[in-house]
């Protein structure tokens, strides 16, 4: 099983299967709209548009249940990554990634990766798991770690 395995949900409510993006190498990230990391949409837009073109995408994953920081609609959520950041990767539709409701894609990552000490709960908004080409999970990234910190890790993928 890898991450290719999945169907996730858009934000317009349509199944996506992450099938789709088989052969590229991915950031899969948990995000949010009023969290103290939320400028790191920037630096996550600045990788996609650095390197969408060898076959790298990110995917947001929002999530509203770290002191609820994500709580619009799916629709807000799209205008907000759109206007403020000017965001273009796929941002899905809000999830759950930890406890018993979270999205059977956050517990094969957290099972593939765990966090500190062997814990597979996800920390905070914008936990990211670098994916390789045939949809392995190749490293867990802490919240504070910056998009640009993981740029040479994406380089050596690609």
């Amino acid at each position: 099983m890898n991450v290719y395995d999945f169907t996730v949900e858009t934000a317009d409510g349509r199944e996506q299967a992450l099938g789709l993006y088989e052969g590229q190498t991915l950031l899969i990230v948990n995000t949010a709209s009023k969290c103290g990391f939320t400028p790191q949409y920037k630096g996550l837009q600045e990788l996609y548009e650095r390197f969408c073109e060898r076959q790298f995408t990110v995917l947001g994953f929002p999530c509203n249940q770290f002191a609820k920081q994500e709580p619009g609609t799916n629709e807000e959520i799209q205008a907000f990554c759109d206007v403020t950041y000017g965001v273009t990767f796929p941002v899905f539709a809000k999830l759950d990634v930890n406890g018993p409701s979270a999205h059977p894609l956050y517990q094969f990552l957290t099972k593939a990766a765990p966090g500190v000490l062997g814990s597979s709960r996800i920390k905070w908004n914008f936990t990211k798991f670098l994916i390789d080409r045939n949809g392995e999970v190749v490293k867990r990234y802490a919240p504070k770690t910056t998009p640009d910190a993981i740029a040479a890790d994406i380089e050596a993928l690609l």
